[in-house]
């Protein structure tokens, strides 16, 4: 299996939040007294370290093109820790010239002026994690923050600075009708972030959610939400290029775009996943989610929670699991450079989705037909082993 050096992310997860949503199933938890932040900073350095002792070969000359601080609610982090990991993180790694440097932040957790600090310290877009303009959403949400807070927040970021800027919202919301849902479009919008992140709210397991559904509308419902939705952020100049994802031209996401054409990315940080391709293969490494466990063990072996190489079998589903949700599409091609697998691993399925509708017939394309964008979790069904 002969793998091509894909472009390198840094993905670098911050744990702790301010208080749990109901429908999180992320590797976030309730700030309970004060979380040792200098300490985990220091534990994030130290799990880099050994992560490149691990994957030395693989990572030989590589540029690290992408970094994104997720969470949990990163912005609880001062400017001053941010900035000390990401020198930390320079003095180890080749940083591109242009990197897209991105931190999740809550607006209700924000300080007045902190912007300026993340700023200088490396940071250059900033990903908001609003969710509604409607404050009875908010709450239902179990967000911590008001419509209020999240319209300052945005304008104190671009105020210091910040060009690069996206808007997190989610849709068939609890009640929501058609007219609360492009109102949020709309509220967003007038905003004037550089990029917009739209996506439903779905039940995930192990959620308070889950274990006590809110009303939701319909599958019809969301649909006509979602259709609607995406013409007015179309009409309003932002360019869908992948399933939930918006953009004004030259503003894409880099660091997703990475992940969705499986490009490599390190995970540094409690529950974070990595992905490397090396002489083996295709590596997937994630560390130990409980934040005091990843502490103990920092840059120990301990600190990993688990370490496998993909099976060539599933390499396939992997792929168009990522790939198929770019809009326009991937270089088949792509296809062997990221996996090592010949056209020929996935002819039957390419065969099957083209003859349904679902996948363009173009042999030097993957991409999907609008009718294979509806039921993409079927497409994608179609390449599991």
């Amino acid at each position: 299996m002969t793998l091509l050096p894909p472009p390198l992310s840094l993905y670098v997860h911050m744990p702790w939040c301010v208080r749990k949503c109901p429908y999180c199933d992320f590797n976030s938890h309730g700030v309970r007294g004060t979380p040792e932040y200098a300490a985990y900073v220091d534990a994030l350095l130290a799990d880099l370290d050994a992560d490149l002792r691990d994957f030395g070969a693989a990572l030989h000359g590589r540029t690290v093109e992408t970094v994104f601080f997720g969470g949990g609610t990163p912005s609880l982090f001062s400017p001053e820790l941010v900035g000390r990991f990401l020198d930390g993180a320079r003095q180890r790694l080749s940083f591109a010239g242009d990197a897209e440097v991105t931190l999740e932040t809550n607006p209700g957790t924000v300080e007045h002026g902190r912007f300026d600090g993340y700023l200088a310290a490396g940071v250059n877009r900033i990903s908001f994690g609003v969710q509604s303009f409607d404050d009875d959403k908010l709450r239902r949400l179990g967000r911590i923050h008001s419509s209020n807070d999240a319209a300052s927040a945005v304008r104190e970021a671009q105020d210091a600075g910040i060009g690069n800027i996206n808007i997190d919202l989610m849709y068939a919301l609890p009640e929501q009708d058609l007219a609360g849902a492009l109102d949020d479009v709309a509220r967003a919008v007038a905003l004037a972030p550089t990029h917009i992140s739209h996506y439903q709210l779905t039940l995930e397991p192990n959620t308070a959610f889950a274990a006590n559904p809110p009303p939701l509308p319909d599958d019809d419902a969301a649909w006509a939400i979602q259709e609607a939705c995406e013409a007015r952020l179309a009409d309003a100049g932002y360019g869908q290029y992948e399933v939930s994802a918006y953009a004004r031209p030259g503003r894409r996401c880099a660091h997703n775009l990475n992940y969705w054409r499986f490009g490599d990315y390190l995970g540094i940080g409690a529950g974070a996943h990595g992905k490397i391709s090396d002489a083996q293969g295709v590596r997937r490494r994630w560390k130990t989610r409980l934040p005091a466990a990843y502490l103990a063990s920092a840059g120990q072996p301990a600190r990993i929670g688990g370490d496998s190489t993909v099976a060539a079998a599933d390499l396939p589903f992997e792929y168009m699991l990522n790939a198929l949700r770019l809009i326009d599409g991937v270089p088949a091609a792509d296809f062997q450079g990221r996996t090592g697998l010949p056209r020929e691993a996935i002819a039957s399925s390419l065969a099957e989705c083209v003859a349904r509708g679902w996948l363009l017939d173009d042999p030097a394309l993957l991409k999907t037909t609008p009718l294979g964008q509806r039921f993409l979790n079927d497409v994608i069904e179609a390449f599991m082993p």
